[in-house]
């Protein structure tokens, strides 16, 4: 610190700014900036650090840094008050620090450096540090004026903290509610195949009626039909809960997604015979690397999601390939989603509400959908325009270094 050091007097001006600066500031970092360039004039420092504790409350952290002057250019090789920092927010109480030695060649070595603890209402948040290379020593009046700094800074800090905590509440709460409608809706959509199982059996059974073969082979079918449903479902169940514990094992292979492709659109018209789709790939495709059963699931999904939201629509269903993806348009035509729900599609349990009521689901296909295509690399997102349909792409890189399963036999 230069010995002409002449700061600007602080005035109410400046004490009105700062604090206007506090009620309307919005962003925590952005807010700061413009503190620290405000009070530098007035109030000289080369580095100044805010420390607070985690969420925890056991460890300070550093949350805001700013070096000028002097620490600027040796902000790398300077102290930045860690120690003393601890100590202030542990005792709560200003502590003042000089160097032993008069300034000399070296002012880096000579910190002048004043802490204050940053305390809000109910707990200690943190501490600040002023640090000044070299002097001069901080006055009774600069003092008094940090204090009044630290005080806008527990205002900051608290709202802050009371913005982290509302945003994990409502965290908390979407998640307990999502799990709450899926439970609901697990519930209804179990029973309702286990329904149709147990009525046709119970009436096959009956001794007092006999029924005709076309009859028998109409129940069996409802039978069959049903059981698959279950099975889908119990298959999701556990495979969501393999993805989330990270226990879904890939069996990585070379494949031909057009011929996956066109396999899953054999599936899907033997289960939906009225599901017109129309496809369209390149005649040399290069093969990708990839789990075929996996991706297959994900292909049928979209297929099935497809047939239950755009009933009596046609599908169209792209391949296109680069130099470094392979991409997978699958569009339909039914009436579209709503934009502001696109980015929870592939969210776990989440379900667009009011849409096709009398089609049922976990909220689990799109999630798994997305795990399995983040497994290979890729990516997975949706488009939509309401009334124009849903547009669905999946993008898997060309070259991967995804482990390869060796075929010994």
């Amino acid at each position: 610190m230069d010995t002409a050091y002449s700061p600007r007097p602080v005035d109410t001006a400046l004490l009105t700014t700062l604090t206007r600066m506090v009620v309307q500031g919005r962003n925590f970092k952005r807010t700061l900036d413009d503190i620290s360039r405000q009070i530098r004039p007035a109030f000289i420092f080369d580095n100044l650090v805010i420390y607070l504790f985690d969420p925890a409350g056991s460890n300070l952290e550093v949350a805001y840094a700013r070096a000028t002057g002097r620490g600027k250019k040796a902000e790398a090789d300077v102290s930045w008050g860690e120690t003393l920092a601890t100590q202030i927010a542990r005792q709560h109480r200003l502590i003042l620090e000089i160097p032993e030695q008069p300034a000399g060649s070296d002012r880096l070595r000579e910190p002048y450096k004043l802490g204050l603890p940053l305390t809000g209402q109910r707990q200690a948040l943190g501490s600040i540090i002023f640090i000044r290379f070299g002097g001069p020593p901080f006055t009774e009046d600069e003092i008094k004026f940090a204090e009044f700094i630290a005080d806008l800074i527990v205002v900051l800090a608290e709202r802050r903290q009371a913005e982290h905590l509302s945003r994990l509440y409502q965290d908390q709460s979407q998640a307990y509610e999502l799990q709450d409608n899926f439970i609901s809706t697990i519930s209804h959509e179990l029973r309702s195949p286990l329904g149709f199982i147990k009525g046709y059996t119970t009436t096959l059974l009956r001794t007092d009626k006999s029924w005709d073969i076309a009859t028998q082979q109409e129940f069996l079918r409802i039978i069959d039909r049903e059981t698959d449903h279950l099975q889908g479902l119990i298959e999701n169940m556990l495979d969501s809960a393999r993805l989330q514990s990270r226990q879904l094992k890939m069996e990585f292979q070379i494949v031909r997604p057009d011929v996956l492709v066109t396999d899953a659109i054999a599936r899907a018209q033997t289960h939906h015979p009225d599901l017109e789709i129309h496809f369209d790939a390149p005649r040399q495709l290069e093969p990708v690397t990839g789990d075929p059963r996996r991706l297959a699931q994900v292909f049928e999904n979209l297929l099935s999601n497809a047939a239950k939201y755009a009933p009596g629509k046609p599908v169209n269903i792209r391949v296109i390939q680069d130099e470094q993806f392979t991409t997978i348009e699958v569009q339909d035509h039914g009436p579209g989603i709503d934009p502001k729900y696109l980015p929870h599609l592939f969210e776990r349990f989440f379900r667009i509400p009011g849409q096709a009521p009398n089609v049922h689901g976990s909220g689990l296909g799109l999630f798994i959908c997305k795990q399995i295509i983040d497994a290979h690399l890729g990516d997975i997102w949706a488009e939509s325009t309401p009334g124009q349909g849903a547009e669905f792409f999946i993008r898997l890189p060309r070259h991967s270094n995804l482990e390869v399963e060796e075929d010994f036999e």
